[in-house]
C-alpha cells in the first residue's frame, strides 16, 4: 500500500500502563527486557529522564491526554469520581474535531479517554487456559485489524493503545516466564516474600496469582521483566503491520506510560502506590521519521503533561489551548528547554500523601495516616540513596522546612492561576470509602485492601464493573 501524501499525519499512542523505565533495556537495564522497542527507538528520540509526578493510573492518563497537571485537571485519584471537567481537552478530541478518525483499545470507561469515536477492548486481564496471561497477544488480535481499517480510510487516525502487561498480574506466556530466572522459586530456606504474606491488605489478591508454594521474590520480579519482554515481542508486530502498511514514514509514534510499578520494594508490594521512583519513572520515546531526529537521547527532566503539546506541534495543530506541560519540538531539535528540575508530586491510590521531588530530594507528607504505618514525613537523598532506602527527614529538619515551604508556595501559585483548590485537599472520599481522613493507620490498614483479582480489575475497568454488577 502506498503513503498518501495528502492526509495529515497519523498518531500511533502506546500508552503503556505500569512499565517504569528503568526495566526497560533501552534505558540501561542489564536485562534484555525490551530488544524490539530498543531498536525502534533508534529511529526516534528517547527521553532518558521522564517522569510521571501524579500516581495511578487516572490521574496518569488524565495529565498525558490532556498537557495538564494535575491542578489543570482536578485528578488525582484511582477512584476519581464523575468525569474529566469541561474546563480540559482530551487529544482525541482535538484531534477529531480536525477531521481525525480516533480509535482506543483497552481503555473504555476512563474518563481520560473522551473523545474517541471508536472504543474497543480485549480482555487484558484472566489467564488462558495454561495459566498464563497473553495479553499483548489479545492486543494485537483487537489493534492490528483496526490498524489496517484506519490506513485504509482517507482521513488521518489517532490510535490509542493501553497495553496491560506490566500491570499484575504478572503473567506471560512460555518461555518468557522463565526468560529472566534459573532459580527454585519454590526454596523452602527463601523468606523474600514473607513481608508480603504477612501484609493482609493485598495478600489475598497477590496469592491469587503468584503460585502458593513461591517463596522467591526474584521469581515474581522476573515475571514482571517476563511480561514486559513477551510485550515488546508483540509490539514488534506493531511495527512490522506499520511498516508493510506504507505509512510508517506519515505516522507519529508515541511509546509511553502513565506511571512506573513497585515490585517487591518499599512495602509497597507488585502495585504502583508509593511517591518513590519506582511509579514516578516513565519512558516516553517519540519516532516520525523527518520530524523527530533519529538516534537522540535527550537528558533533561520533562513530564508526562509535556506529551501532548508535543505531539500536536508535531502534527502542526494550533489550538490555542495555555497547557501546563511544554512542547519538547525545539528541545530535540537542539533548541534550550525551559528546565523543570524540580516538581510537585501526589498520589491517591491506596495512601494519599503529596511531596516535591528535586535532582538531589525527595519529600514525601502523608495528608492522612497510611496503611503501611509509615512516618508522616519521608526524605531521601537521591544521590546518596537512589533507592530511598534510608529516610533522613530527622537528621536533616531544614532540608524538610525547605522542600516543604517550595511545595506549599508552588500549590499556591497554581490554585492562584486556576482559581481551583488543590485537588489533593478536596478529595476526601479519594479511598472510596466516604467519611474523612483515617484517624490513624490502623484504620486504614483493616479499611484498604484489594481483595480478590475481580475488585483489582473493578477498580481499574468501570465498563467491567457495571457488566458485574448487571450480571
Amino acid at each position: 500500500m502506498s503513503a498518501n501524501t495528502n492526509k495529515k499525519p497519523n498518531v500511533l499512542f502506546l500508552g503503556i500502563d505500569s512499565l517504569r523505565r528503568d526495566h526497560m533495556s533501552s534505558y540501561g537495564y542489564t536485562k534484555l527486557t525490551t530488544p524490539h522497542i530498543d531498536e525502534y527507538a533508534t529511529g526516534g528520540t528517547l527521553f532518558e529522564n521522564h517522569f510521571s509526578p501524579s500516581v495511578p493510573t487516572t490521574p496518569g492518563y488524565a495529565s498525558m491526554l490532556t498537557g495538564m497537571d494535575c491542578f489543570g485537571t482536578d485528578v488525582v485519584a484511582l477512584r476519581h469520581e464523575g468525569g474529566l471537567g469541561g474546563h480540559v481537552k482530551t487529544l482525541a478530541e482535538v484531534l477529531r474535531e480536525r477531521g481525525y478518525n480516533t480509535t482506543c483499545i483497552g481503555f473504555s470507561g476512563n474518563a481520560s479517554a473522551r473523545g474517541f469515536d471508536l472504543y474497543l477492548d480485549y480482555d487484558g486481564w484472566g489467564p488462558d487456559g495454561s495459566g498464563r496471561s497473553p495479553k499483548a497477544e489479545r492486543m494485537n488480535d483487537v489493534a492490528i485489524p483496526e490498524l489496517k481499517r484506519l490506513a485504509a480510510e482517507d482521513k488521518p487516525f489517532l490510535l490509542f493503545l493501553r497495553h496491560m502487561d506490566p500491570h499484575s498480574p504478572y503473567l506471560p506466556p512460555q518461555p518468557f516466564d522463565r526468560l529472566f530466572y534459573e532459580g527454585n522459586e519454590r526454596d523452602p530456606n527463601n523468606r523474600s516474600l514473607e513481608g508480603m504474606d504477612n501484609f493482609e491488605p493485598f495478600v489475598h489478591y497477590l496469592r491469587s496469582w503468584i503460585p502458593k508454594d513461591c517463596t522467591d521474590s526474584d521469581y515474581v520480579d522476573a515475571q514482571y521483566d517476563g511480561a514486559v519482554a513477551y510485550m515488546d515481542a508483540c509490539i514488534r508486530r506493531i511495527f512490522t503491520a506499520l511498516e508493510e502498511l506504507g505509512i510508517e514514514e506519515e505516522t507519529l509514534v508515541v511509546i509511553t506510560a502513565d506511571h512506573g510499578e513497585t515490585l517487591n520494594e518499599h512495602e509497597c508490594y507488585y502495585d504502583h502506590h508509593g511517591l518513590y521512583e519506582t511509579n514516578l519513572v516513565t519512558p516516553f520515546i517519540l519516532r516520525f521519521p523527518g520530524k523527530v531526529p533519529a538516534g537522540k537521547r535527550m537528558s533533561d527532566h520533562t513530564q508526562i503533561k509535556d506529551i501532548m503539546p508535543t505531539v500536536l506541534e508535531l502534527l502542526g495543530i494550533e489550538t490555542g489551548i495555555t497547557f501546563d506541560g511544554r512542547s519538547l519540538v525545539e528541545y530535540i531539535n537542539g533548541g534550550e528547554l525551559e528546565r523543570e528540575p524540580e516538581f510537585y508530586i501526589t498520589e491517591c491510590t491506596w495512601m494519599r500523601k503529596h511531596g516535591w521531588r528535586t535532582p538531589e530530594w525527595k519529600l514525601i507528607v502523608a495528608l492522612e495516616p497510611d496503611f503501611h504505618f509509615k512516618p508522616e514525613i519521608e526524605l531521601y537523598n537521591l544521590i546518596l540513596d537512589p533507592q530511598e532506602l534510608n529516610n533522613v527527614a530527622e537528621q536533616e529538619p531544614e532540608v524538610v522546612k525547605l522542600l516543604i515551604g517550595r511545595m506549599e508556595a508552588h500549590i499556591s501559585r497554581r490554585e492562584d492561576s486556576t482559581g481551583r483548590a488543590n485537588p489533593m485537599i478536596t478529595n476526601l472520599n479519594w479511598h472510596g470509602h466516604q467519611g474523612g481522613p483515617f484517624k490513624d493507620s490502623q484504620e486504614a490498614y483493616e479499611t484498604m485492601r484489594i481483595g480478590s483479582a475481580s475488585n483489582a480489575r473493578k477498580l481499574q475497568e468501570k465498563e467491567v464493573e457495571e457488566k458485574v454488577v448487571e450480571g
